[in-house]
Order: C-alpha cells, then sequence, then structure tokens
C-alpha cells in the first residue's frame, strides 16, 4: 500500500502558496479603486461676488417734539374703609351697603339703634335750659348789683361786688352746654351711616344685628367719579420736559393703543422715588371716560419740548447692542452709536450723527454686518 503523505505537497509550500494568492489579491484590489476614483474637474471662477443687498431708508435732520411715556395704575381719589363711630346695635341695612352696589354722597348705608343717643340729645337739651337760667339769674344779679352802688352813689370796691365773676361762669356754662348738645346731636347723626361720596361699595363688614363700636369697618368704598395715576420718569425724560409742568394735559392710552382721553398734572418732580429712583408726576381725572376703570393700567404721554436736529427712526434699525449702520458715499457700512432722546409709536428719536445729511441708514441690520464692508444698498421708504 502507498504512503499518501508521499502524493500532497509539504505544509510551508502550501503556506507560502496561499499567502501569495492573498497578495495578489490586494494589489488587484488597490489598482481597482484607483482606477474607479471620480476626478472632479475645478474651474476657477474669474467674476468678482456681488456685494450683499441692504434695504436702506434715507433720512434728513429735523426738529421733532418730544413725547415721553410712562404706565401707571388708575387710582381712585378717595378710597375709604367706612368704620363707624359710635357703639349699638344695627337695625338697618340699607340696599346701598351691598357689596357691588354703586352708591350716590349721601346715599343711606346702615342705621344704628337710635334710643341711647335721643335720650343723651335730650339730657343734653335740658343741661343746655339750665345753664341759660342760670345765666339770666346772674345777669340780673349784676343790674341789681350795679343800680344799688349806683343810687348809693359810691364806685364798687370790685368785680366780685358786681357779681360779674358769676356772671362770667355762667356764660362759660351756657356755652359748655351748648358744646354738649352739639356732640349729643353729632353721635345722634352718626346713627345714620351714608356715603361720603360716590363710588362702588367694593366689600361689607357688617351685617344686620350685629352689635358694633366705635372704630369697627362697615364697608370699603371706591371712588368713581374722580381718579388719581402715578406716572414715574427717568431724570432723562424730566428733562425733556417744559417747566413747569403742571396744570398740563396728559394724553391717556389704553393696552390696545385706543385712546382714553386727558388728564391733568396735578403736580410733578421736587423729589425722586426712593426705591426706583425716577421723578413722579401726579395726575387727576375729573372727567373720566366711562371705559376708564379702578386699577386699570394707561399708558400716560406728555408732550415735551422741540428739539433740534433729530432723526426719527424705525426701531428696527436699533440692534440689539444698541448700534445703527450707515451706508456712507461709498456704499460702506459704518456703525454708530446713536443717543436716543425718546421713542414712541414704533420709532426711535435720536440725534443727528456728524456730518450733513441725509443718511441712509440699515433698515434692518444683520448679525453678519462689518464695519467698512461693502453693501448693495436698495431704497426701502416703507
Amino acid at each position: 500500500m502507498a504512503d499518501k503523505s508521499a502524493k500532497s505537497p509539504p505544509k510551508p509550500l502550501r503556506r507560502w502558496l496561499w499567502i501569495c494568492l492573498a497578495f495578489l489579491l490586494l494589489i488587484a484590489v488597490v489598482v481597482l479603486l484607483f482606477s474607479a476614483e471620480d476626478t472632479v474637474d475645478v474651474q476657477t471662477s474669474q467674476s468678482p461676488l456681488l456685494p450683499p443687498k441692504v434695504s436702506v431708508i434715507t433720512v434728513t435732520a429735523k426738529s421733532a417734539r418730544a413725547q415721553i411715556s410712562s404706565f401707571a395704575e388708575v387710582q381712585p381719589r378717595w378710597d375709604a374703609e367706612l368704620r363707624s363711630a359710635i357703639s349699638g346695635r344695627i337695625t338697618t341695612v340699607h340696599d346701598a351697603a351691598l357689596a357691588g352696589a354703586q352708591v350716590s354722597r349721601g346715599d343711606p348705608l346702615f342705621s344704628i339703634e337710635k334710643a341711647p343717643y335721643e335720650s343723651a340729645v335730650a339730657d343734653a337739651q335740658m343741661g343746655l335750659e339750665q345753664a341759660r337760667l342760670t345765666l339770666l339769674r346772674a345777669q340780673n344779679d349784676v343790674t341789681v348789683a350795679r343800680r344799688q352802688f349806683e343810687r348809693d352813689r359810691v364806685d364798687p370796691p370790685n368785680d366780685l361786688a358786681l357779681r360779674l365773676p358769676q356772671l362770667g361762669i355762667a356764660e362759660k356754662t351756657v356755652e359748655a352746654a351748648q358744646s354738649r348738645l352739639n356732640a349729643a346731636q353729632s353721635e345722634l347723626s352718626d346713627t345714620d351711616v351714608t356715603a361720603p361720596f360716590s363710588g362702588f361699595v367694593t366689600r361689607r363688614f357688617a351685617s344686620l344685628g350685629q352689635t358694633v363700636t366705635p372704630g369697627e369697618a362697615l364697608v370699603h368704598l371706591s371712588d368713581d367719579q374722580q381718579f388719581e395715576l402715578v406716572a414715574e420718569f427717568s431724570q432723562a425724560d424730566w428733562a425733556l420736559l417744559d417747566h413747569p409742568i403742571s396744570g398740563a394735559f396728559a394724553t391717556l392710552i389704553h393696552r390696545s393703543d385706543e385712546p382714553l382721553g386727558q388728564a391733568r398734572v396735578r403736580r410733578g418732580g421736587g423729589f425722586l422715588d426712593q426705591d426706583t429712583r425716577q421723578v413722579r408726576v401726579f395726575l387727576e381725572i375729573a372727567e373720566p371716560d366711562d371705559r376708564i376703570l379702578a386699577g386699570d393700567f394707561l399708558q400716560v404721554q406728555i408732550a415735551g419740548r422741540t428739539i433740534a436736529d433729530t432723526l426719527t427712526l424705525p426701531e428696527s434699525t436699533l440692534t440689539r447692542a444698541g448700534y445703527i449702520w450707515l451706508i456712507n458715499i461709498g456704499d460702506r457700512l459704518q456703525r454708530v452709536t446713536p443717543e436716543i432722546l425718546f421713542r414712541n409709536d414704533g420709532t426711535i428719536t435720536i440725534s443727528a450723527p456728524e456730518g450733513t445729511g441725509p443718511w441712509r441708514v440699515a433698515k434692518t441690520p444683520l448679525a453678519s454686518f462689518l464695519p467698512g464692508q461693502r453693501v448693495t444698498p436698495q431704497s426701502d421708504e416703507g
């Protein structure tokens, strides 16, 4: 039987055979990849890039009247928590005292038991009559004493001989009795609680049959005929006004941009608010529009002085960093930090930059703008 190992090649020879085959396969793959690689022909463009287009508005320096504004809360001029001036049991609660009721000045709200106070008035009246009787007697005694000394043709030694001190005491007693009667009548009138001014009852504290004491709350009443506002302005805005401003009128605007009439400036300036360090202006509304409600926030606009050499621009021309971009004669960008005088109705009014106008201003500046960058301006006067 023949030996099988003699017919097969030796193992080292087979190993080198596989290595050669793998190497040839690798060379074939590399050649295939190089032959399949795309070749891109890059052509250099000889035409230059056009400068970016920029919408610009053209403005000239003009005189502008300053308009400063601030938001203020509408407050009733009279806003009071009515309290009982006397003690007693509430016998009547009128409809006008119910929460939400609109009352006029003098309308009855509560009635408190009157009997004790009517009795006090009667006692005070009796005391006054007695004091008057004592005064008449003292006056009569003085008259008799004077006549006696006149009949005897002698001078009285002193006032006591004429009973003048007794007359003075009697006169003071009448005055005291009259004061006690007035106080008793005042307390009797306090048993009928009436509205001291027109307004709305916002809350009721006392109920029918309740016994109240002096100083106890009955109702809360808020004025509906006269309103006040306190507007605060920065010192820079305050400097834009024509002074003094007392008696001037301010325009009231609702948050929906709806005009609501005018308010008169009662007083302004003189001190700064301790918290905000701003100037406070006090205004009053004597004849309010029906749409003006207490507690609402309104915009207060006050016309100031006329300022020369200003530019009025849309707010969109101002970047977040506080710059505006001008386009010079060579169509290059120029960055300027403006002096903003005031804002009004979506516009800003600034002091005119140095130089002579008109000025071309980028309407909507981009974050990519660079000083000196060349642009293609396009007019946009909208």
